[in-house]
């Protein structure tokens, strides 16, 4: 994700400095956390986010809840070769099954593990993809009504320094465009679209 251009100072110097030292400058802001969390895109990528991860927990839960019965079973095993009353050939037979149990309670913990690294990786970089892609977006647009309005400094009032200090201390509400932007992404919506912010949902790209 382009997080310098989100969380830093959106500079663009198209044509401004180029003119001469009289010249007024045109200056611009936009408030890109405002833009990304508005867009419908990223309501409906956080609620596919949402529902693998509720797949994703659903096959987990379902490992899991063999693997406890595993568990039950080898004591329930155990148990039963302890008793004074069952016969050495009945209780070779106990005893091969436990240990069957047990090599593939094995098993099923190393796949649990693999499965919640793996699962969780590939549901990060499936987030990260589509939050790229909603950014491009939306700095297409953004550069597209620099290019068209001949603006020479457009500045994100979104961003943080380092220190977490707001990088853009104060500028006119006459100054900032982010509602035009927002206006021209929603403009594709579906009308079946949720209007409403998904669960889970972040304001911050």
């Amino acid at each position: 994700m382009k997080t310098t251009l989100l969380r830093s100072l959106l500079c663009l110097s198209l044509l401004g400095f180029a003119t001469t030292s009289h010249a007024q400058v045109k200056i611009g802001t936009v408030d890109m956390n405002k833009i990304f969390s508005s867009y419908y895109k990223t309501k409906d990528a956080e609620a596919r986010i949402n529902e693998a991860r509720n797949e994703a927990k659903g096959e987990l839960d379902e490992r899991m809840d063999t693997y406890k019965k595993n568990l039950d079973d080898i004591n329930k095993l155990n148990e039963d070769i302890q008793k004074p009353a069952l016969s050495p050939e009945a209780k070779a037979a106990k005893t091969k099954e436990r240990d069957d149990e047990i090599q593939e309670t094995k098993n099923l913990e190393r796949e649990i593990t693999e499965f919640k690294t793996t699962r969780e990786k590939q549901l990060q970089e499936q987030a990260v993809r589509m939050r790229n892609g909603i950014v491009d977006e939306i700095t297409k647009l953004v550069l597209n009504k620099v290019k068209t309005e001949n603006y020479d400094l457009v500045m994100d009032r979104s961003g943080l320094s380092l220190n977490g200090v707001p990088i853009l201390i104060y500028a006119k509400d006459g100054l900032d465009f982010s509602d035009e932007i927002i206006t021209q992404l929603n403009k594709t919506k579906p009308k079946d679209s949720d209007t409403t912010p998904a669960a889970g949902a972040s304001a911050t790209p």
